[in-house]
């Protein structure tokens, strides 16, 4: 009865889930061309909307006095408290049977980054300039590598090391959009004294005891959060929106964490923190980019001179599970594979595959029925991990049966995009805009600025439809849209025009932004019609509309009627 009675004070508070805010979301990718068509999972726990990218966020005070803080020793740091027996052990070792120093901790610095985010709706000007803190460390070579989403529309740069005072412009040396993977350096030779880099160890077993580091919310000083890894699987990348091998922990990561290392037993990095999950059922689910994915990142740019990016097989396939399926496909009892559903038709590979070709082979590994191959003992993982790690111009084999025969072709393979792209990669927005028509191209950026991070449930559906299934039909194809209308005497009737397909031009077709806005200048017609979706038609006389461009302009302080992409 003593267990039950309750203590005097004030009732605690229930917990709740907490979402973490993030001061630039991004937004659920559509699937990946690698990807099966769907999921057999039951667990909806697990949902890329609910997974989020832990960007920082300014901290806040706690209530209450201030804890007391260890004395400080003659280098002005705090020194950790001493294991019996072991106080004057080196900081940089871990004890046993004691505390546990996490070692290479000083290489661990804190970034704070100025943002200026493009406006996508108002294409011809950036939003509010705003600030974050996040974390990162240093690595080999005078480098410094953080998360992607942390330095993401940058326009400053600037490091602190531990124990420190003075913060150290950088420099962004890559940003690989895809891994959520950005190198820093720092032209300061200061900045480099007294760091010894943070080395690589291996990819992590499951129930593998890791460390994670870095400056979250809640205080100024460094964080260390300790947990195992509780899984290890192809995860989506929600910054990248791509589908990369990661690790799922169970160690705390909240708003600021992001770039910050994890480490194993051995004091080795075996990843980088970069997103959590949120969800009423989960609690503690982390996400680190593993040690295959940051080697990957290195290397590509040690050997392009710059971040070129994770290949990806242009299909789409369908698991061959069902036995009469595969019966009809010509397939023998012991043949297994995936079927080819849809090939990009701007990829490479279109030349030789085909629509329902049974892939069997990726560089000599076979492929199950399910798309897995074998990972590590005991372990499958999807095929799609094997093409990750490759690099963009590598060459590979693959095996397909078609028509009761198996074919070998070599691929060479590279990076594709879809036709409504999930990100520009830091690039402003295109735009044209003539008589009040503001003409652009339609990206995840873009719908996410017009609807908000729920765009996927408000956006139209014929826009939702091609973001989710349509592919290219040639490199530089856009689907170009009437983003809106500014009004004006020129325009009456046509002010309800929002975000509508563009179609054609005086009966031509509208390939991408930049052939639209060159059929309009050069023009020479009485009216310009355009064909819009919907079966709409807009009509404008050419004179007229060419002339009330300007005044528009000057209106609404718009310096020119062209992006500069546009222009060359």
């Amino acid at each position: 009865m003593g267990d039950n009675k309750r203590k005097r004070g004030r009732k605690p508070k229930t917990p709740t889930p907490e979402t973490l805010a993030t001061t630039s979301a991004s937004p659920p990718p559509p699937p990946t061309t690698t990807s099966a068509a769907d999921d057999d999972e039951d667990d909806v726990v697990f949902s890329v909307s609910n997974v989020e990218i832990i960007e920082p966020k300014s901290p806040r005070r706690g209530r209450g006095r201030p804890k007391k803080l260890p004395k400080l020793s003659e280098n002005g740091r705090h020194d950790p408290p001493a294991a019996p027996d072991q106080a004057d052990s080196d900081p940089g070792t871990a004890w046993e049977g004691g505390a546990r120093v996490v070692p290479s901790m000083d290489a661990v610095v804190k970034v704070f980054c100025t943002h200026t985010e493009p406006n996508f709706s108002l294409p011809w000007q950036r939003k509010r300039q705003f600030s974050s803190s996040s974390s990162g460390f240093v690595i080999g070579g005078r480098r410094v590598l953080t998360n992607a989403h942390s330095v993401e529309h940058y326009t400053q740069v600037k490091l602190k090391k531990r124990g420190s005072d003075t913060k150290y412009l950088a420099t962004v040396l890559a940003i690989g959009t895809e891994c959520d993977i950005a190198m820093l350096t720092v032209d300061d030779d200061e900045f480099w004294e007294g760091v010894s880099p943070v080395e690589f160890g291996e990819l992590p077993a499951l129930q593998d005891a890791v460390t994670v580091v870095g400056y979250p919310i809640g205080g100024d000083t460094i964080s260390v959060t300790s947990g195992v890894v509780s899984r290890i699987e192809i995860l989506s990348y929600v910054h990248g929106s791509t589908e990369l091998l990661g690790l799922q922990i169970d160690a705390a990561i909240n708003s600021g964490n992001s770039g910050g290392p994890a480490f194993n037993d051995k004091g080795t990095c075996v990843g980088i923190a970069f997103q959590s999950l949120k969800h009423e059922d989960a609690e503690n689910i982390g996400y680190v980019i593993p040690t295959p994915v940051i080697m990957h990142f290195i290397k590509d740019y040690e050997k392009n001179g710059a971040y070129t990016g994770f290949p990806i097989l242009g299909i789409e396939w369908q698991k061959m599970e069902n036995p009469d399926l595969r019966t009809s496909m010509g397939m023998k009892p012991d043949q297994k594979g995936v079927r080819i559903r849809r090939i990009d038709p701007t990829a490479l590979e279109s030349q030789v595959l085909k629509p329902s070709d049974i892939l069997l082979s990726f560089d000599g590994v076979n492929i199950a029925n399910d798309g897995t191959v074998p990972f590590r003992h005991g372990e499958r993982i999807g095929f799609s991990y094997l093409i990750s790690q490759k690099y963009t111009g590598d060459n590979s084999k693959v095996k397909v049966l078609r028509n009761s025969e198996i074919l070998s072709f070599d691929i060479k393979l590279a990076s594709h995009k879809r036709l409504i792209p999930s990100h520009i990669k830091g690039r402003p927005p295109s735009y044209y805009i003539v008589a009040g028509f503001v003409f652009t191209a339609v990206s995840v950026p873009y719908l996410r600025s017009e609807y908000g991070k729920d765009y996927e449930f408000e956006a139209p559906v014929k826009l939702l439809d091609k973001m989710l299934h349509s592919l290219r039909q040639s490199p530089d194809e856009q689907l170009v849209v009437v983003s809106q209308v500014l009004v004006a005497d020129i325009n009456i009737g046509y002010e309800d025009i929002v975000n509508t397909q563009v179609l054609a031009f005086n009966g031509k077709p509208v390939k991408n932004l930049k052939s639209l806005a060159s059929m309009v200048e050069n023009c020479d017609d009485e009216f310009l019609k355009f064909d819009l979706e919907y079966q709409q038609v807009a009509v404008l006389q050419t004179k007229t509309a060419k002339a009330a461009t300007l005044d528009i302009l000057a209106t609404h302080c718009i310096p020119s009627a062209v992006s500069d992409d546009l222009k060359t």
